[in-house]
């Protein structure tokens, strides 16, 4: 079982990636962002350093991918290797911060990459808007991202519903963390777990 979590900056992924990860013995697969070594100077200046960013995070994701996800019986990865293409990429081409032809070059790295890689068997996408996004990102406090423009992360937002709308890789699930705080709340977190578990997840999986 291989369950991947989408969702936008600060939309709630990484505890979810806990959460799952504690209750089903899945083995999990975080993010890299701090060790981004252009992660601060990419909010300061997106378009000189957006290219070197998105890189890093492509050959990242790819590296979890052949060590840790396409050899494990169960799995549970924050962000895809998709949403670095085709959410963050993408937004940043289309708001002149990457050029077309750095984009060509991201583009055919991923395309050459994405065939040898394992697919989701479930998708959960973790939905949030800009003001729930904006309360877990002073929240969580990482200083390089207090700055993060409410347009950049709206943009972000839009691009993640169309996405998530044309996805077909496998079923996909999608929870709400305006309305459902499974951080914090008990029984919304046992809801949660019993809706995952009508999509096949269990305890402990085997």
């Amino acid at each position: 079982m291989y369950v991947a979590i989408a969702g936008n900056i600060g939309s709630g992924k990484s505890t979810l990636t806990q959460l799952l990860a504690e209750r089903y013995g899945l083995h999990p697969v975080y993010e890299v962002v701090d060790e981004n070594p252009y992660l601060s100077d990419f909010y300061a200046d997106m378009g000189r350093f957006a290219f070197h960013s998105q890189v890093f995070f492509l050959a990242k994701r790819l590296k979890q991918h052949l060590e840790e996800i396409n050899p494990a019986q169960h799995v549970v990865q924050d962000r895809t290797i998709y949403e670095d293409a085709f959410i963050f990429a993408q937004n940043l081409r289309l708001q002149g911060h990457l050029t077309e032809r750095d984009w060509q070059t991201y583009l055919a790295l991923y395309e050459g990459i994405a065939p040898a890689l394992r697919k989701p068997d479930l998708l959960i996408y973790v939905r949030a808007s800009v003001k729930t996004l904006k309360a877990h990102i002073a929240r969580r406090g990482r200083t390089y991202e207090q700055s993060i423009p409410e347009a950049y992360l709206a943009s972000l937002n839009q691009l993640y519903e169309a996405w998530i709308a044309a996805y077909d890789l496998s079923p996909v699930l999608v929870v709400s963390t305006d309305t459902v705080n499974y951080a914090d709340d008990q029984e919304a977190r046992e809801l949660l777990f019993r809706t995952l578990e009508a999509w096949g997840l269990s305890r402990p999986l085997v």
